[in-house]
């Protein structure tokens, strides 16, 4: 075991996200929760019989590292700032050549873009379920998420920062001490149906509060996880009919029906969006209310 705090890892604090182990994919809510977690696995109580060099240990990491990289994402307004350093680094890095040295990462790197989201979040779950709860394995988790962070930025390189989860993509947290070993591809596609239905309901509260542009973002990550599903097709037809774009309805609409003709909200919403007809005979808000007694509240 490391017995002395290293000035090294204070250059981690470029990327706080990695310090507290939770994914550039983080809210607030999130990230509170994690924190508070760290805290405990890291508060002197715990280490009240240790040997002293580890009880100095805990605290420096705790004052020197968590603690700051914290403060420095602990609001909406600061992670942003900071995610964009973060990112700027990652594709600094990718510019620059520079290999990553994890088997994790690297993993990473070879996964095909619609299974990387998935492996990427529970890889970061895995590592920092060991990350503080085992002081051995501190310094290597941390690096690794240091690497899985560059690598998932990287491959996001041509979208817009990461917008912020509430929950993460797993349904339940890897044991503490398992290994963290690569998802299968197989296991991924299964899962993608389950995730994909998560951005699915949280579509259609929003929709049921008028949050179209939110439910937009859902369901484009729904449809991007499971394509072949009429429900998301037909629920963005609807979203975009709302929002009054007629041609994007009908794509999303006619697309439900082509996966599923007896589709009940793409048959319902589909007359809406003819080509010849007119603007204003978009659906009203007692239509709305129809909506939502076929998918239910």
């Amino acid at each position: 075991m490391v017995l002395e705090f290293s000035s090294d890892w204070q250059d981690w604090l470029v990327d706080p996200y990695a310090i507290i182990g939770v994914p550039v994919t983080t809210d607030t809510s999130r990230l509170v929760k994690r924190y508070r977690t760290v805290a405990k696995l890291l508060h002197p109580d715990r280490y009240s019989g240790a040997d002293p060099q580890v009880r100095d240990l805990v605290t420096q990491i705790l004052a020197r590292l968590v603690n700051p990289a914290y403060g420095a994402v602990k609001d909406e307004r600061s992670q942003r700032e900071m995610l964009a350093l973060v990112r700027l680094s990652a594709l600094q890095a990718l510019k620059d050549g520079i290999a990553v040295q994890t088997a994790v990462a690297r993993s990473l790197q070879a996964k095909p873009v619609h299974t990387a989201e998935i492996f990427y979040e529970q890889q970061v779950s895995a590592l920092a379920d060991r990350q503080y709860s085992d002081l051995d394995s501190f310094s290597d988790c941390t690096r690794s998420l240091i690497e899985l962070n560059c690598v998932y930025l990287q491959l996001k390189q041509g979208e817009t920062n990461p917008r912020p989860r509430r929950t993460g993509l797993m349904n339940a947290q890897p044991e503490a001490n398992a290994a963290i070993k690569p998802v299968s591809e197989a296991a991924a596609v299964t899962s993608n149906h389950l995730y994909a239905k998560r951005h699915y309901d949280r579509a259609k509260h929003y929709a049921q509060t008028s949050g179209w542009r939110e439910a937009i973002t859902e369901l484009k990550d729904a449809i991007r996880m499971d394509p072949s599903c009429s429900d998301y097709h037909a629920l963005m037809g609807f979203v975009y009919l709302k929002q009054e774009q007629r041609g994007m309805a009908r794509v999303h609409l006619k697309q439900a029906l082509k996966l599923n003709p007896d589709d009940k909200l793409a048959k319902r919403f589909i007359q809406y969006v003819g080509e010849d007809r007119p603007a204003a005979t978009a659906p009203t808000q007692p239509e709305k209310r129809k909506l939502f007694g076929i998918f239910g509240r």
